[in-house]
């Protein structure tokens, strides 16, 4: 099996999951092959960033010099993780992923896009249109669009700012460190005013689908009448399948 390098701690309860996300699908792998116990789990180490110190750092769209501190954390990260020995790296969080054309210059070992393993899922529901939520710098940003755009596929036009303060706000209160009491119907009435029948949500942020626990390990669920992707788990099962070979 490849040794998968994780780049976790943004935040660290998605991280956790991540973990075990990843150990319980290769488990589910070899339980199918008819495997003894202990069930095979792929060699994984976790290099964790301090999320304080990199939201402080995030820069500002389109001004590629602001965002370079915030690049550098996240490529020494990486680049400890290449030489821990790792076959191939995932960061467990969405937002840096807006900035991987970056954080991957001087990187040499393959880094698996949340976006990609997204966008191929999606594409799988059948829907034609897509609600993206996240932090606010993924939902300035246009990668999911992008991506989801060549799969036949139109993301949103971008949310008033006040919106996306909205989500943001909500990540940060309901969402950190889990999912709040409150978590689940806060985040449905979002998509109750923002989402038409039959878009694919994409819960767009590590976090928010803490808010769906029977669901953690689904790429694709229905929930309280909407269809939501999972980006997370589309992309553990990317990460579980490159493990595997």
């Amino acid at each position: 099996m490849k040794k998968i390098g994780i780049l976790g701690g943004v935040g660290w309860a998605s991280t956790v999951d991540y973990y075990r996300a990843i150990a319980e699908g290769a488990g589910r792998h070899f339980a199918q092959l008819g495997h003894g116990s202990p069930l095979p789990v792929p060699p994984m180490t976790i290099e964790s960033v301090t999320q304080a110190k990199t939201r402080a750092l995030r820069g500002v769209a389109g001004d590629e010099a602001s965002w370079a501190e915030f690049d550098n954390v996240f490529r020494d990260a990486l680049l400890t993780l290449e030489r821990a020995g790792c076959d191939f790296g995932i960061i467990a969080s969405n937002t840096p992923h807006a900035r991987l054309h970056a954080i991957r210059q001087g990187v040499s070992m393959p880094i698996l896009s949340i976006f990609d393993a997204t966008a191929e899922t999606t594409a799988s529901t059948g829907a034609s249109n897509a609600l993206v939520l996240g932090t606010s710098v993924t939902m300035q940003a246009t990668n999911y669009a992008d991506r989801l755009a060549a799969e036949g596929i139109a993301a949103n036009d971008r949310l008033p700012e006040p919106e996306i303060a909205e989500m943001q706000a909500m990540i940060d209160s309901n969402f950190y460190g889990g999912a709040s009491e409150t978590a689940r119907t806060r985040l449905l009435t979002f998509c109750n005013k923002h989402a038409t029948k039959g878009t694919a949500i994409l819960l767009a942020c590590t976090e928010l689908p803490l808010a769906f626990p029977a669901h953690l390990d689904d790429p694709v669920f229905e929930a309280d009448g909407h269809l939501f992707v999972n980006p997370s788990a589309a992309h553990v099962s990317a990460a579980v399948k490159e493990a595997l070979g």
